[in-house]
């Protein structure tokens, strides 16, 4: 009488529920179109509502100068958030650098410096920014609403005696100053549009 083998176990009786490899990468590449057509729709609403703000200069502005008093608000009232304060005034200060500077600077191309020695002081020149306008209140807005909320957190109130920053400020901001309009007068220029021309109706 002849013996019948032995079987090797069986581990899995069924493929049917078992999700192939391909299935899964399938499913994870379906769903990543629709999260980047939400993204791009969001962003595509986002440079709309910014498009429509170009123009709005005096509302801007305003909504700017009223953030700008609930950040000094709370840092008066609450005594606190100095460091904040501080980097947000170093800040601001480099973006008002940038917006006074003009797009290409005459230290670094001669050409540009011989056509402006070589214009007439009485003629009308356009002055173009390095950082133009909306830019410039769009990143000022930015960081006072950061700043902002960061003042909401006290663990951000690091504590540091302020005189002393307030001192480093200033001292900062009058030598800054001093190198911008030291070079407006070394290469004759005047940070905003000069004799422009006007047409009687």
């Amino acid at each position: 009488m002849t013996s019948t083998p032995a079987q090797p176990p069986t581990y899995f009786t069924s493929t049917s529920n078992v999700t192939p490899p391909n299935a899964l990468s399938m499913n994870i590449s379906s769903s990543s179109p629709s999260f980047s057509k939400r993204l791009h729709r969001l962003q595509m609403r986002y440079q709309s509502f910014l498009d429509k703000l170009n123009g709005k200069r005096t509302g801007r502005w305003l909504f700017t100068l009223v953030l700008t008093f609930i950040f000094f608000f709370r840092v008066f009232y609450f005594q606190g958030w100095y460091i904040i304060t501080y980097s947000l005034g170093i800040y601001v200060l480099n973006l008002f650098i940038l917006y006074l500077t003009p797009n290409v600077d005459p230290d670094e191309d001669q050409n540009a410096m011989a056509a402006s020695s070589a214009t007439d002081s009485g003629s009308f020149r356009v002055f173009v920014r390095r950082l133009p306008e909306f830019k410039f209140w769009y990143y000022l807005t930015r960081a006072l609403l950061i700043s902002t909320l960061l003042t909401l957190f006290r663990i951000f109130d690091i504590p540091v005696f302020w005189p002393i920053l307030l001192m480093y400020f200033i001292v900062l901001f009058v030598f800054t100053m001093r190198k911008q309009i030291m070079h407006m007068y070394k290469h004759n220029y005047l940070p905003w549009t000069v004799n422009k021309p006007t047409y009687l109706p």
